[in-house]
């Protein structure tokens, strides 16, 4: 039996888009296994969100050389975002890559794999294959939308990192076109599922004793789907499927500011298992680099829009994300962002340098002008900020009683891990009989990213 490994890199939609791959795989008859080594077919899920990422991924192909020589009948492909991006690029930097599949083919996956494996087993050399979705902007609009195949067919619980969670994705691809971001060229128009076929995959995976999921979308509360004169949108959504038998807790990531309104707050606040979290990233806390970013928002926007998120719902927490030394940033833009961290009082935010990405606006209108060393200390200043008010929130919970779903063994494999409904992460000695359960424990210590309880 052939065996298959996946390396995934990037975001929840790529973790998704691997275990829909591994079930295909395994349906397929191969198994899976963690050793790449061992791997008749290996297969990397790519990210073009940053340069970095890409490089890793160059890096890896340029270390399976020997694999290669040492396996002529064994598999090697590229999908993901990278995929759908560099295209024929990858046969040239790694030739002995033997098929480019993007994000929106995954549904060809089996029966390339199965076809190549069988032509390899015969001794031909097959053809390199590219099987990629058309160019967003060069074609008409219903004819790319087609283009970028929908697949989401039911996981096998096995390919899932913990049978008690699981992903699901309610919308595929994006239309916000932000300068800096490839990810409309990637992943595609915007397509939302159908709230029916949305609430038989969450039936099924609480049938497999799921007891978390997480509705995921490139800009989740975009979600509309409309049949006839019905529009369903998320918070619709959200009520749908907080009334199914068995399921305990609903999360959703991630958002565009824009699209929170006063309904989507309102059902966060109103629906007891809707987690008490949103991530909606600000990217920015001045104006004039949200203009150049193409957000479509103001920085008087946001922070009406963090007045009304904590007005509206007790307890909840906010994430956002931001891009340091974006084109043209100067140190006074830059300390509008500080300004903004310390007013929307984040419970963590994920901080990133700027990377110029080939074939976005950013790149092709504004040149990459702030220094690296700039990038790297502004970076290091803003984490620090937020480290700062990460834990000052963080203290808060000592004293308290906190329900957590209880996830599994910490990185060192010496305490337990597991989150409150508002995302903290708790970690407590425990037995390992806990794990995929819900409890109740006392705060008694906190860091900026955890807090400690005593013994569950």
């Amino acid at each position: 039996m052939p065996s298959f490994y996946i390396e995934t890199l990037g975001c929840q939609m790529n973790v998704l888009d691997s275990e829909l791959a591994a079930s295909g795989l395994i349906q397929l008859g191969l198994s899976a296994t963690e050793s790449l080594r061992d791997a008749d077919v290996i297969l990397f899920n790519t990210c073009s969100i940053r340069q970095h990422a890409e490089d890793k991924v160059y890096s890896a192909l340029g270390r399976l050389t020997g694999w290669r020589e040492r396996n002529p009948g064994g598999v090697l492909g590229v999908l993901g975002c990278m995929a759908q991006k560099d295209q024929r690029l990858i046969f040239r930097r790694a030739p002995h890559v033997d098929f480019v599949l993007g994000p929106g083919q995954l549904d060809r996956l089996p029966g390339v794999v199965q076809a190549l494996l069988l032509e390899k087993t015969e001794g031909r050399i097959p053809a390199k294959e590219l099987l990629v979705s058309l160019p967003r902007l060069e074609r008409k609009h219903a004819e790319v939308v087609d283009s970028f195949r929908r697949y989401d067919p039911i996981r096998l619980p096995e390919t899932r990192l913990r049978r008690f969670q699981a992903l699901v994705r309610v919308m595929f691809g994006c239309d916000k076109f932000c300068s800096y971001c490839i990810v409309p060229s990637v992943r595609g128009p915007e397509q939302s599922r159908s709230p029916q076929e949305i609430l038989d995959e969450v039936k099924t995976l609480t049938d497999q004793g799921v007891l978390e999921i997480t509705l995921v979308g490139q800009t989740v509360n975009s979600y509309r789907f409309k049949e006839g004169e019905k529009t369903t949108r998320l918070a619709d959504l959200l009520d749908k499927i907080c009334g199914v038998d068995g399921l305990r807790r609903v999360r959703f990531v991630t958002n565009y500011p824009r699209g929170m309104d006063d309904e989507l707050l309102q059902a966060v606040r109103d629906l007891p298992k809707v987690g008490k979290h949103l991530h909606v990233p600000a990217q920015s806390g001045s104006d004039a680099v949200l203009q150049r970013m193409k957000r479509n928002y103001t920085v008087s926007d946001y922070r009406e829009l963090i007045d009304r998120i904590y007005d509206t719902i007790p307890g909840v927490s906010m994430t956002s994300d931001f891009i340091v030394g974006f084109c043209g940033e100067t140190e006074e833009e830059f300390t509008e962002t500080i300004d903004l961290v310390k007013y929307g009082r984040f419970k963590n935010s994920f901080i990133f340098k700027y990377s110029a990405r080939p074939g976005t606006k950013s790149a092709e209108l504004f040149a990459d002008d702030v220094p690296e060393p700039v990038k790297k200390r502004r970076n290091n200043e803003l984490l620090a900020v937020q480290d700062s008010i990460s834990l000052e929130m963080n203290r808060k919970f000592i004293g308290r009683k906190v329900d957590i779903l209880v996830e599994g063994p910490d990185e060192l494999g010496n305490r337990l891990t597991g989150r409150t409904s508002c995302d903290r992460v708790v970690v407590f000695d425990g037995d390992s009989t806990l794990v995929g359960t819900f409890i109740e424990l006392d705060i008694v210590d906190a860091a900026p990213f955890t807090l400690a309880a005593s013994g569950g």
